[in-house]
């Protein structure tokens, strides 16, 4: 039997020169699409303030160009109880845990496809018992029995070099998909946050509507007794007595859907925390808030560059542009190589003898001829996919500077808003005061005091209303612009790749 000698050196240099032609990588090169050129919040100017009211959360609110975002915004409300529930959401909603989830999965599908740059190395080991026929033939055993055993063991490599960037490409792609699921777990995470406020809010307004209306109950029952005792000694009719008893239940009845409303909301709040309805939860006051003064107003170019739904668009173009590539490369040659080396001796003693020893090694070369058309329209498909990706993108961020437009025409129409309540109130809080002791000293009909107290109920209920919407549209502000991910920790629960984060810069 012939010797021969595992040509290592020779196989190490044909490998390398595959890796050396692995540098090419078909299809179009992704470059993240600038900020539309000429975009704007708003078709004028943007006044930098917006107008005072008297009230406790009248005062005006500024808008600072550039101002960065703090990574904790809602802080700026300065409620330590709100702290502490989003502190509780962030660490046990079901919502942001599942899109932590998906993160790890896509940057797990990202490393295990970095594995196709790498060799293939395999082992197989057998054992076999084996007897030759004597009549037919010599036993094949140096032995000279025909009874025998074979143990084969054999290491396979095998490799195929990237020479037209299918295995790039595709690593492009899982990454781009993870860049995807990152920005949408940061959009996950504004989303919580901003509704954790929002319900914080909408509790508070409702308590503030609640007690208005039980404020105007106790109104209501004190102006009965004054009419029961005016109509027991005859100075207005009874008639004036059944209407106010009427206008007392009405008032009693609005009560009622409210604290509804309320129950509802605090188990809105509690969901959004990851608990359930029978666990505790501080109450929320709207004098327990404070409202920011100082606005951010981000640049419209860093708008596209902060939003994480715009980014989420940016990177599914990214991973949709590579399949163009993997289309385009899967049209073109693969030049498969395999190595092996292995021993088959009839005992283990003898397993390195040079005698028992085989090699083989193989290169190829495989391309698609006729796939009947099949490939060309993938390629074509995978265009038309980025064409798709493209218009969407374009579509996130038109709606992106539609909402930031909203609501700063919003914040505006809200301060005077509050402005024209608080003034509407003041008046109509004078008003009925004067007509009940008007009433009371019998100097104008009880008609005129009934109209008083309708004017006043309407207009304190809309000066709380008014007072809620400031506090709505500012967290909507902060979530319009981003929400200030880029200022705080990583979220994801496990740390950046290193493909993640070239992938990023």
């Amino acid at each position: 039997m012939a010797k021969y000698v595992f040509p290592k050196i020779g196989l190490a240099s044909g490998l390398l020169a595959a890796t050396l032609l692995a540098g090419c990588s078909v299809g179009p090169d992704f470059h993240a699409l600038a900020a539309p050129a000429g975009a704007a919040f708003a078709a004028g100017s943007l006044a930098t303030r917006t107008t005072s009211a008297p009230g406790p959360d009248g005062g005006a609110q500024q808008f600072v160009q550039g101002m960065d975002i703090p990574g904790q915004w809602w802080r700026l409300f300065g409620s330590p109880s709100l702290d502490a529930l989003i502190n509780q959401a962030l660490a046990a909603n079901p919502t942001l845990a599942a899109a932590q989830a998906s993160l790890r999965v896509a940057e797990e599908n990202v490393l295990a496809q970095q594995g196709s740059f790498f060799p293939s190395i395999g082992l197989d080991v057998s054992d076999s018992q084996n007897m030759t026929p004597t009549r037919a033939l010599t036993p094949v055993a140096a032995s000279g029995k025909p009874a025998y055993s074979l143990f084969t063991g054999k290491v396979t490599v095998s490799y195929a070099p990237d020479v037209f960037g299918l295995n790039r490409r595709t690593v492009e792609s899982y990454a781009a998909q993870a860049d995807n699921q990152r920005y949408q777990l940061e959009a996950s995470y504004l989303t919580l946050t901003s509704n954790v406020v929002m319900a914080a809010v909408q509790e508070a307004g409702l308590r503030a509507e609640i007690a208005a209306q039980q404020d105007v109950i106790d109104a209501d029952r004190q102006l009965l007794q004054i009419i029961t005792h005016q109509v027991a000694v005859g100075e207005i009719a009874r008639a004036a007595l059944l209407q106010q008893q009427a206008m007392l239940a009405q008032a009693q009845e609005m009560l009622p859907p409210l604290q509804k409303q309320l129950a509802a909301e605090d188990d809105a709040l509690k969901a959004l925390a990851g608990g359930f309805p029978n666990d505790p939860l501080t109450g929320f006051d709207l004098l327990t808030l404070h409202l920011p003064q100082d606005l951010p107003l981000s640049l419209p170019s860093r708008l596209v560059a902060q939003r994480p739904d715009i980014l989420a668009a940016s990177a599914n173009m990214h991973a949709v542009s590579a399949q163009i590539g993997i289309a385009i490369a899967n049209r073109l040659p693969q030049f498969p190589l395999s190595a092996a080396f292995g021993t088959s001796p009839n005992a283990i003693a003898n397993a390195f003898t040079p005698y028992n020893q085989f090699y083989e090694i193989v290169g190829g070369l495989s391309a698609p001829i006729f796939q009947g058309g099949t490939l060309l329209h993938r390629e074509r498909a995978a265009k038309a996919q980025f064409d798709a990706a493209a218009a969407q993108y374009r579509q996130t961020v038109i709606s992106a500077f539609q909402n930031v437009g909203d609501v700063l025409r919003a914040l505006q129409s809200d301060a005077d808003t509050l402005r024209a309540a608080e003034t509407a109130e003041a008046a109509a809080s004078q008003s009925l005061a004067i007509a009940r002791g008007d009433l009371q000293q019998g100097a104008i009909a009880y008609e005129a005091v009934l109209n008083a107290e309708q004017i006043y109920q309407s207009t304190h209920l809309a000066l709380v209303q008014a007072d809620v919407a400031r506090f709505t549209d500012t967290v909507a502000l902060f979530q319009a612009l981003g929400g200030g991910w880029w200022n705080r920790r990583n979220v994801s629960g496990v740390a950046t790749t290193a493909v993640s984060r070239s992938n990023n810069g």
